[in-house]
């Protein structure tokens, strides 16, 4: 649970404060008072713990709701969660195509968006996933056969292959699929959008 230890001279103001430090809206936040610190002239100051009372894959779901919404448009949202620190958000609507966008674009835009808002409750990063009609499960199914095709190929040939630019969720799938395969390696480079893996073949 996130938290925060601080002084602060008039308590009425520990709330605000603690809403600005912690990047959380105040009502998701209580205020202790930990120990009264007396100062010079008769003055006060109060050691004050402010703690986030609320569970980020909520706030996660909440948000998206309140996004469609806003978007005016109909979904349903489904919330799993596969261990401690990984949250998924599986979304269905008539719209599907267009949230996902061109090459999952606006898909990835939400998955930041929504990644932020989770991790800024959370005291540890937490892995987010957002999913919009099955399109990321498609897209990881897609990847895997390409990454066993072309490891297949550079094995075969010896010759290293240069896959398109990636983010990091799809290099992370090829990464993890060839993984223990003993006759290639997968290589990360380039920056920014160029970024992408070259599958290269491993010394005997």
């Amino acid at each position: 649970m996130k938290k925060l230890q601080f002084e602060i001279k008039y308590l009425e103001d520990a709330l605000n404060y603690a809403s600005k430090e912690l990047r959380v809206n105040k009502e998701f936040i209580d205020i202790e008072v930990l120990e009264k610190k007396s100062m010079i002239k008769l003055k006060m100051n109060f050691l004050v713990e402010a703690t986030v009372n609320v569970d980020p894959a909520e706030v996660g779901y909440k948000t998206l709701v309140e996004l469609f919404e806003n978007m005016q448009i109909d979904v349903q949202i489904e919330m799993k969660r596969r261990n401690d620190i990984e949250i998924s958000y599986h979304v269905n609507s008539s719209e599907n195509p267009l949230l996902i966008g061109k090459n999952g674009k606006t898909l990835e835009n939400i998955q930041f968006y929504i990644r932020n808002i989770v991790n800024s409750y959370s005291d540890e990063r937490l892995i987010v996933l957002v999913d919009i009609g099955g399109y990321k499960e498609n897209r990881k199914r897609q990847l895997e056969i390409l990454a066993t095709k072309t490891a297949k190929d550079v094995a075969r040939s010896r010759i290293e292959a240069k896959l398109e630019p990636m983010n990091a969720y799809e290099r992370r799938i090829i990464h993890t699929k060839l993984s223990d395969w003993r006759d290639v390696k997968t290589v990360s480079e380039g920056e920014g959008q160029a970024r992408h893996l070259v599958i290269k073949p491993k010394r005997r």
